[in-house]
């Protein structure tokens, strides 16, 4: 290894001096062999190239790294959680090693996860709340409200909705509300981690996985779903520097009645930031606008969109036993075939199915065309197709043919 203040030193002085030198002098000065001195004056001569030294140098942290950025990314432990894990595995470092690793990955990945939001005509929108905003009317009721926020990348025109939550079926109300104001769909929009839109369960950090309704949702509206990554306060800056714009109605507080009064100040509200001059673009959303509406996906039948906020609907059992919803087919028991059932759909991609508001089963929504119950199937079975098989052999029947069809079997 390279003594750094024997070469610095030696540097100092010119070819002539270097010779005048005593080097026992110098070596008994930085406690070094003689030999050392020579080596350093002949690589500062030339006479003699530096070779970098090949010791490998290692960290204790090192064989604990893909550990940490493993709990970290995927799960999102702090840095003391992790420390204390990978102290129980052996690590013999200090907390403060581990800290300083977890901070520079963030920084790295913030780099990396950093998304551009696109400005081309109809491209990109996105999506997000302002979160529990406490207001309180003249008469000194307290309202906790959600304001949905949805905005075009390209004319910035904003779509702004008071909401008492943000449930799915809020979400999706909000968002065809904004299709409408806005007479058509973006190719994309981008959305926050929220549980609403993200499976978080089946999520990690390298890989998204959505909410299985709500991909059900956005296939059928049209448009491609972006989930922002995790350390990326960068990527979705338009809609944040809306929600910034939202706290100038905290000067509203003692100036409204009821709810609707503070609807209609959110509503005048919208307009007004609609209305101003935008520093992104240098002139008010509205202007590009009409660029923007040319580039817009058409609006799908809205009955279609309707149907997922729709709290329940009404649907007749098939003479095969089946609930057609969706277009997907999904099986009850045969004593429900040609009456009226009702379907619930559920925030996390079940449907659950009724009768006189007695539960008849609960289904997965799947893409599978038919969706069978092996119990509704044996049942479906045995009282047309199969009914001179014993039960039996039409378990073994349903094993070696359905499989082979469309259908998902579900126990």
């Amino acid at each position: 290894m390279m003594r750094k203040d024997i070469h610095n030193k030696l540097k100092k002085y010119t070819r002539e001096e270097q010779r005048l030198l005593n080097k026992s002098e110098l070596a008994r000065r930085f406690n070094c062999d003689v030999r050392t001195i020579d080596r350093y004056l002949k690589i500062n001569s030339a006479e003699l190239e530096s070779k970098e030294s090949s010791r490998v140098y290692k960290s204790l942290i090192d064989d604990y790294k893909p550990i940490i950025i493993e709990k970290v990314d995927t799960f999102g432990a702090t840095a003391m959680a992790v420390y204390k894990f990978i102290v129980k595995k052996g690590y013999k470092g200090k907390y403060s090693t581990v800290a300083a690793f977890i901070s520079n990955h963030k920084n790295v990945e913030i780099k990396k996860a950093t998304v551009r939001f696109e400005t081309t005509p109809g491209l990109q929108a996105q999506v997000d709340w302002k979160e529990n905003l406490t207001m309180i009317s003249k008469h000194g009721e307290i309202f906790k409200v959600n304001i949905f926020l949805m905005v075009l990348g390209y004319s910035r025109i904003k779509y702004v909705q008071l909401t008492t939550d943000k449930e799915q079926k809020t979400l999706f109300k909000c968002m065809i509300s904004a299709f409408s104001y806005f007479e058509g769909i973006p190719q994309e929009i981008l959305f926050d981690n929220m549980k609403t839109v993200v499976d978080r369960s089946k999520s990690t950090f390298s890989s998204i996985e959505f909410n299985k309704t709500f991909k059900y949702f956005a296939d059928d509206a049209g448009f491609k779903p972006i989930a922002c990554r995790p350390y990326r306060p960068q990527t979705k800056g338009k809609v944040e520097s809306l929600a910034r714009l939202t706290n100038r109605l905290t000067v509203y507080n003692g100036e409204f009645e009821d709810y609707d009064d503070l609807d209609k100040i959110v509503q005048d509200f919208m307009k007004e930031v609609n209305n101003e001059i935008s520093q992104a673009i240098n002139e008010t959303p509205l202007s590009p606008l009409n660029k923007e509406l040319e580039y817009l996906k058409p609006l799908p039948p809205m009955d279609l969109l309707i149907s997922y906020v729709s709290c329940e609907k009404e649907y007749k059992v098939s003479k095969e036993s089946m609930v057609n919803y969706k277009g997907k087919k999904y099986s009850v028991p045969t004593k429900y075939i040609g009456l009226k059932v009702n379907v619930t759909e559920t925030c996390d991609g079940n449907i659950s199915i009724y009768y006189n508001q007695d539960f008849i089963v609960c289904h997965s929504l799947s893409d599978n065309r038919y969706n069978y119950k092996i119990g509704h199937m044996h049942e479906i079975l045995k009282s047309d197709a199969c009914k001179h098989l014993t039960d039996a052999k039409i378990d073994d029947f349903i094993r070696e043919n359905m499989s082979m069809m469309d259908i998902l079997l579900r126990e």
